[in-house]
């Protein structure tokens, strides 16, 4: 039984070698045929390392900073809120993590970006419009009387811009989205995310990560401090309005001392405006004295809650550039010429 079973795997394997050295035969026969279609591939290999542009990647890296501990402030931020201040806080942790990575490549954030000018052969445009120059769209627009004078100026605002406006950057924030623009961390273990913009201008790379950066770092700050620069800002305008009003108290209480000057001791009656005046001034001085304190508290607390982008490196021209070279188009063209054409025989071979 097992001597048959040994037998029949040895014919298998007999059968399998002759199979192969039949292929082998046959694709021998065509080997004119193949090395044409390797030719053929290298040459359309070549040209592509001609046509094809350079692709540049411009990278930043920054860290984070943000300072979430009370510290020394918890015994001051509790007293300010027994006495009815809310100082406000952090605004939370929906940008922090994967949030703020999103935040990058979010199309609000992308759009402002597209609309943010530059300088350009002594020209002031909006990235979207470079982008529309590289891409060569305008040519491709000339017949289209709808997007031939359409302009991305870097005066407008974004409010006044058209429903084709609109369009156009869609499908630039789309394509960036999907085959430019990246944004993660290299290191998990290490907090410092990493932009990755990749195009076919070396300019355009470098411009667009930069002012990606700018905009999400204003938006990010002013959106995590807003709530405690808003009650600064109250306090400021309490304090104002409480000082005037002091003013005004210590004013009225040197009228009133003028108005009863050498009065006579036994009409005290006319000496009741001067005290109402001296009751405002100490009443209207323990409240700026107090409002003073919870608006530097709040100065504080404004400073704690702000949190530090720090841009590690910055794109520096020139950028990393890559490119097809023509002897890796060449091999490349080759390869897969000759690789495509031996599974065309392999497959008619079979079929017949």
């Amino acid at each position: 039984m097992e001597n048959k079973q040994q037998q029949e795997g040895q014919i298998s394997l007999k059968e399998l070698i002759g199979k192969v050295k039949e292929w082998f035969s046959y694709l021998f026969t065509q080997w004119k045929i193949i090395v044409l279609a390797g030719c053929i591939g290298a040459a359309l290999g070549l040209t592509y390392s001609f046509i094809k542009k350079p692709v540049y990647t411009a990278s930043l890296s920054f860290a984070l900073e943000d300072d979430k501990s009370s510290g020394g402030l918890g015994g001051a931020l509790g007293l300010a809120s027994s006495l009815g201040f809310d100082l406000g806080g952090s605004g939370g942790s929906m940008f922090s993590g994967t949030n703020l990575m999103e935040l990058f490549k979010s199309r609000n954030m992308v759009e402002k970006t597209l609309l943010a000018p530059v300088k350009r052969n002594n020209k002031t445009i909006t990235l979207a419009e470079m982008y529309i120059q590289n891409m060569k769209w305008r040519e491709k627009w000339e017949n289209k009387p709808n997007l031939k004078n359409i302009q991305f100026l870097p005066n407008i605002k974004r409010k006044y811009y058209t429903r084709v406006h609109d369009s156009i950057l869609g499908v630039i924030y789309e394509n960036l989205s999907k085959e430019s623009l990246s944004v993660g961390q290299k290191d998990k273990k290490i907090d410092i995310i990493t932009i990755d913009m990749m195009s076919t201008n070396e300019l355009f790379s470098k411009y667009f990560t930069e002012a990606l950066a700018k905009e999400v770092s204003d938006f990010y700050i002013a959106t995590k401090s807003k709530k405690s620069r808003m009650n600064m800002l109250i306090l400021e305008k309490q304090t104002d309005s409480i000082r005037d009003q002091l003013n005004g108290a210590i004013t009225g209480v040197a009228v009133a001392n003028d108005n009863t000057f050498n009065l006579n001791p036994a009409l005290n009656v006319r000496r009741t405006p001067s005290a109402r005046r001296q009751v405002d001034v100490q009443a209207n001085t323990a409240i700026l004295t107090e409002l003073v304190k919870q608006t530097e508290l709040a100065k504080v607390t404004l400073r704690k809650d702000t949190p530090l982008i720090q841009i590690i490196d910055r794109p520096i021209l020139p950028l990393k550039k890559e490119k097809v070279g023509k002897l890796k188009g060449l091999i490349s063209g080759a390869f897969l010429g000759s690789l495509i054409l031996i599974l065309i025989l392999i497959i008619r071979k079979i079929i017949q």
